[in-house]
């Protein structure tokens, strides 16, 4: 999301301690939306010449005095539904958190069947879908979600899988461990795909 190394994040919370995530059971660290806002920040500082010792003093500043950080929070994506069918809770808490973190509204569910009812009362713009979902239903998932041709859908899954996936009416594919950045970018440009396609614009 950031373009900033994982060693780069760690670095700077040891050194400067500004930005602190929180960390789940695994030791993962968990960020919050202002957070991510605060890093921002930081990069674009950066970007404009600051050193890294700068760019946190000037946030350390910036925090104390309650001053906004200006030009840290990007223009906010649509509040467009995607819905995630995901066999892995951990996964769908990742995912969620990262798609939440553009501005996407999102809904997961952890079984087929729930993944049926919630599409059929959401209508999704992007329905994810992972492979092992209910005993390793993700792929029948997929084609009864493109028999209702309503939604942009992704696969996911540990295993190479992308022919299948494509046979199965999926728009794109994605091999897990997801990046998030990569998930970000694979779902704006299905919205911008769908959004051509109704103007009656071809790609």
């Amino acid at each position: 999301m950031l373009d900033i190394p994982v060693a780069t994040l760690r670095t700077w919370e040891d050194r400067y301690g500004r930005v602190r995530p929180a960390r789940n059971a695994s030791g993962h660290r968990l960020y919050t939306r202002h957070q991510v806002e605060q890093l921002r920040f930081v990069r674009a500082q950066m970007s404009e010449g600051a050193s890294a010792a700068d760019a946190h003093r000037v946030l350390a500043e910036r925090i104390e005095t309650g001053k906004p950080l200006a030009g840290a929070t990007p223009r906010p994506a649509p509040r467009l539904l995607i819905q995630l069918a995901e066999s892995d809770p951990y996964a769908a808490e990742f995912e969620e958190y990262f798609l939440k973190t553009e501005g996407f509204e999102v809904e997961v569910t952890l079984s087929a069947n729930a993944a049926k009812e919630a599409f059929a009362a959401a209508a999704p713009a992007v329905v994810i879908v992972e492979v092992l979902i209910s005993g390793g239903a993700g792929l029948e998932l997929c084609r009864f979600f493109r028999a209702q041709d309503a939604a942009a859908i992704v696969v996911v899954s540990a295993v190479e899988a992308m022919d299948a996936a494509i046979d199965a009416g999926a728009d794109a594919f994605l091999r897990k461990p997801i990046d998030p950045l990569q998930l970000v970018s694979t779902v704006r440009d299905l919205l911008r795909s769908s959004a051509l396609l109704a103007d009656g614009i071809s790609r």
